[in-house]
């Protein structure tokens, strides 16, 4: 028997105008901002690996997983999920599920 995959709904990324010299957190609150469907897309992916019994969940997995499903989605329309914002992405589900936060391992956060 094949489990049942967990279809992702996405929507069209859009990126923010250049930020030149900007934080890498204002980067993310200016991206995360035009496309917070990334973020209920994170949160659903977790609450799925929790259900599935997973008791250690990586952010990267997690970001790989939206690559993938937004290429299966759109059909290999460019797309581009910046690794600079792995770390404020997991912090984010972290404050909406306090309880998740033994599910990551969170590191120092880069400035630059």
């Amino acid at each position: 028997m094949v489990p049942e995959q967990l279809e992702l709904p996405v929507a069209p990324l859009r990126h923010p105008k250049a930020l030149g010299s900007a934080s890498i957190q204002d980067r993310f609150e200016s991206f995360h901002q035009l496309n917070p469907w990334i973020l209920d897309q994170l949160e659903a992916l977790t609450s799925d690996c929790i259900q599935q019994g997973i008791e250690r969940v990586g952010i990267g997995m997690l970001f790989e997983v939206l690559r993938w499903q937004y290429g299966r989605a759109t059909r290999g329309e460019p797309w581009k999920l910046n690794n600079d914002y792995r770390s404020r992405y997991v912090r984010k589900l972290i404050d909406l599920h306090p309880e998740w936060a033994r599910l990551f391992e969170l590191r120092g956060l880069r400035t630059a």
